[in-house]
C-alpha cells in the first residue's frame, strides 16, 4: 500500500454568536479591591465590554466555541489547496471538502506545526460539533509521537519546548511570515478579506512542507 504525506494547516476565528459575548459579559468581574456597588458598576461600565471581547477573542483556540475559517493542505508534492468559509454557516462545508480530498488515500502521514495538539484536534472536535463524518484515514486520537503524524514544532523543540513557524523558518534560512500572522486572522476575516487568509494559509502549508523536507533530508522524517 503506497504511503502519502499530507501537509496541513488551519486558520481559526473566535465565536461569532452574540450570545457568547453576552455570556462572557455577564461573567466579567472587577478586580477584588473594588468593593462598593457604585464602584463596581462604574468599573463594569468602563471595562466590561473590552474584557468580554478579550475573552471571546481567546475562543479561537477553543473548538467548543471557535470556528475553522480556512483549511489548507497539500498531498505529497501537489500545489496547496484551501477550503475557506466566508460565513460560519459554511464551516461544515469546508470540512466536507477537505475530507473528500482524503478519500482516495488509505494511508497518510499528516505533517504540520503544532499539529496534534491543535490542528488535528480542532478539526476532530468541530466535526463532532457540526455532525460531519470523519474519513478512516484521518487520525482518531492524534498524538505528536504517532507514526502517522509528524509535528515540525515537536521535531525541533522537543516535547517540552515550543518554537513559532516564523522562527523555525528563520533558523532554516526559509522565508518567514512576511508581515502577516495568525493573530491577524480574526480581524482580517471580520473585514471580509477572505482571500488574504486563504493565501496566507496556503503559504503556511508550503512552508511546512519545506521545513519537513529539511528533516527528511537528514533522516529525521
Amino acid at each position: 500500500m503506497m504511503e502519502h504525506t499530507i501537509f496541513l494547516d488551519i486558520e481559526t476565528i473566535p465565536a461569532q454568536s452574540p450570545d457568547v459575548f453576552a455570556k462572557f459579559r455577564d461573567q466579567i468581574k472587577p478586580p477584588g479591591n473594588i468593593k462598593k456597588r457604585e464602584s463596581i458598576d462604574a468599573w463594569l461600565a468602563e471595562n466590561g465590554d473590552a474584557a468580554a471581547q478579550e475573552a471571546v477573542a481567546k475562543t479561537s483556540f477553543d473548538p467548543a466555541l471557535g470556528h475553522i475559517c480556512t483549511i489548507g493542505w497539500a498531498i505529497d508534492g501537489q500545489e496547496p489547496e484551501t477550503a475557506h468559509a466566508s460565513t460560519v454557516d459554511q464551516e461544515a462545508q469546508i470540512l466536507r471538502q477537505f475530507f473528500l480530498s482524503l478519500h482516495p488515500f488509505h494511508k497518510l502521514t499528516f505533517v504540520g506545526h503544532n499539529l496534534a495538539a491543535f490542528d488535528l484536534r480542532f478539526i476532530l472536535c468541530r466535526s463532532v460539533v457540526l455532525g460531519v463524518p470523519v474519513p478512516p484515514s484521518f487520525p482518531r486520537d492524534p498524538k505528536p509521537w504517532d507514526k502517522g503524524v509528524f509535528d515540525t514544532m515537536l521535531a525541533w523543540a522537543g516535547s517540552r519546548g515550543t518554537v513559532s513557524m516564523d522562527k523555525l523558518c528563520e533558523a532554516l534560512g526559509l522565508p518567514g511570515k512576511d508581515g502577516f500572522d495568525g493573530s491577524m486572522v480574526a480581524e482580517t476575516w471580520a473585514n471580509g478579506e477572505h482571500e488574504r487568509i486563504a493565501a496566507y494559509c496556503a503559504d503556511d502549508v508550503a512552508k511546512t512542507r519545506e521545513v519537513w523536507r529539511r528533516f527528511h533530508a537528514v533522516g529525521l522524517a
